[in-house]
């Protein structure tokens, strides 16, 4: 089963992430960026939803970071800022796609398998 990196510093956000993942995935969590950089590092991650706004290092400098040293590592950006100019500085730091929150577990499953598969 392919396990998913969540890095979510927001607790309710975090459950409903785990609602969404755990019938077909396996999933950790990051609190920060800084742990998230950390546990891709470690390796056995398949795909990061990485929230933007987190505590210690935010989600833009954490991508920038994992995409350095994990060229092909998914990261797909999920929060609450939805404006155009957020997805495009999303998708400047390495990001490979955007879901805004809140997300439908739809879509971020689509989101998911496009990059991964199931």
């Amino acid at each position: 089963m392919k396990t998913i990196l969540v890095a979510e510093d927001n607790d309710s956000n975090y459950i409903l992430m785990t609602y969404i993942l755990k019938r077909d995935y396996l999933f950790k969590r990051a609190k920060n960026g800084q742990e998230a950089v950390d546990m891709a590092d470690e390796g056995g991650i398949d795909l990061i939803l990485m929230d933007i706004k987190m505590p210690v290092m935010d989600g833009l400098e954490a991508t920038t970071r994992i995409k350095a040293a994990h060229p092909d590592l998914p990261v797909v950006a999920l929060t609450a800022n939805a404006f155009d100019s957020d997805r495009q500085l999303a998708l400047q730091a390495g990001c490979n796609d955007f879901l805004s929150k809140p997300v439908s577990s739809e879509k971020c499953l689509s989101m998911i398998a496009k990059y991964i598969g199931k």
